[in-house]
């Protein structure tokens, strides 16, 4: 993260249409789902609703009667890695897919409709890094943010930063805003002027068994409290609390290995 760093997405608890390229939601796909909901449950609060089931088993995380995230089971017989996923606004998935493969990507799911959440499809850089899109119905992504338990930031961690970016910035016309130095190198991702996302090539620290990926940040009250619990739940800490510009930030992973980050706004 970096000082560029804004607000994901309007503080508003009612449904706001994103500009295309805008993170709008997060999902995982888990093997054990009962399971991950009630790790999930102690540590953020969240509470589940059934939703669309094109992709099998999947609830919707509430957060105060709020969508805030997607939880679905994978079939048995599938051994995909267990990563959170973003999922990027779109105004037509479609056309959006057929530009992701002429820029190189790879569209690994649909274009598909999922019941009345709208359109979606699941897709990877050029360098392997999954992510989705989503063409909103009326089911319109995350409407709150900023409160403990809310995705607060989405990055993409690669090898560098330089051809990747170009690849988003051609699919969903990002404007790209480099950190100037010569030993971190960091792209933000704006739209319409606001920072949305971003991009953090760390060479050769990427972890061997996971590649480019991107990593969700979730709001926390209290990082120190949330790695206590995260331990007592059956996670793993993997990078301990440290302080940033943006607040106090830990990298984690939960019981069936998606890994994700928490942060603690200052205040």
């Amino acid at each position: 993260m970096t000082e560029a760093r804004g607000s994901a997405g309007p503080n508003s608890g009612t449904h706001v249409r994103r500009a295309p390229g805008t993170p709008c939601w997060v999902s995982l796909m888990v093997h054990a789902l009962g399971a991950t909901e009630e790790f999930y449950g102690a540590l953020f609060g969240w509470e589940f609703q059934p939703g669309p089931r094109q992709l099998g088993p999947y609830v919707r995380a509430l957060l105060d009667g709020q969508e805030v995230a997607g939880i679905g089971q994978l079939p048995p017989d599938r051994h995909l890695p267990i990563a959170w996923t973003p999922y990027l606004a779109s105004d037509d998935v479609d056309r959006t897919a057929d530009r992701i493969r002429g820029c190189g990507g790879t569209v690994g799911v649909g274009p598909l409709d999922a019941a009345e959440a709208g359109r979606m499809a699941i897709a990877s850089d050029p360098s392997g890094a999954v992510f989705g899109i989503w063409q909103p119905a009326p089911h319109l992504g995350t409407v709150v943010t900023g409160l403990p338990g809310t995705a607060a930031w989405n990055e993409l961690r690669t090898f560098e930063t330089a051809s990747v970016a170009k690849f988003y910035e051609s699919v969903f016309g990002y404007e790209e805003e480099p950190v100037v130095s010569a030993d971190f190198d960091y792209v933000t991702l704006h739209v319409e002027g606001r920072p949305v996302a971003g991009i953090h090539g760390v060479g050769h620290s990427l972890p061997r068994d996971r590649g480019p990926h991107w990593l969700t940040y979730f709001e926390v009250a209290d990082t120190d409290e949330a790695l206590l619990h995260v331990a007592e739940l059956g996670g793993h800490v993997l990078k301990p609390a440290h302080d940033s510009a943006h607040g106090r930030a830990a990298t984690v992973a939960d019981p069936e290995g998606a890994v994700f980050s928490v942060i603690q706004s200052p205040h």
